[in-house]
């Protein structure tokens, strides 16, 4: 019961605040259009496709983690967009996010990589479906998995035109 508890609020925790990180960046103040601009200025290039994935991602993610749903996979794409916005975003800033650092991205990570070994608890679609991707094995597959689709990412699409601050 405990453990079904803190999985139903871990993923309450996660699960939302990414649906609205990809929800502000479709609708948000500057809309898609500033969403794009700002992976332009990160480097992220085609910013207009970037812009897109990064937004149906977290939604998608996040929708499917709220409802415990694919868990293991959800927590894969949580450390994925994490990574890449720990290296594009956060980097060179320091570790404290009030200086801009990657403190809250590399906690989402790591909360993630938590929720793929825990599960999702017995309060869940993965388990009414019994699907078992959590455990050890998932959390490692979401840390590696997650961190290496990160690095792909990057190699293929991160081209900052100029050295940041």
């Amino acid at each position: 019961m405990e453990t079904d508890l803190a999985a139903f609020i871990l993923r309450l925790a996660l699960g939302p605040m990414l649906v609205a990180h990809g929800w502000n960046k479709l609708f948000g103040s500057g809309g898609l259009t500033g969403t794009q601009g700002w992976f332009e200025a990160l480097g992220l290039r085609p910013a207009w496709l970037h812009a897109r994935m990064a937004a149906t991602v977290e939604i998608g993610a996040g929708v499917f983690l709220t409802l415990g749903l694919l868990t293991g996979l959800d927590a894969t794409a949580y450390v994925a967009l994490m990574v890449v916005a720990t290296l594009t975003d956060h980097r060179g800033k320091g570790y404290f996010v009030f200086k801009g650092g990657g403190e809250y991205t590399i906690l989402i990570a790591m909360a993630s990589v938590g929720v793929a070994a825990l599960g999702p608890g017995r309060w869940s679609l993965d388990h009414l479906l019994g699907l078992d991707l959590y455990g050890w094995r998932w959390a490692a597959i979401a840390a590696i998995g997650g961190t290496v689709a990160a690095a792909g990412l990057l190699a293929t699409s991160y081209r900052p035109t100029e050295t940041r601050p």
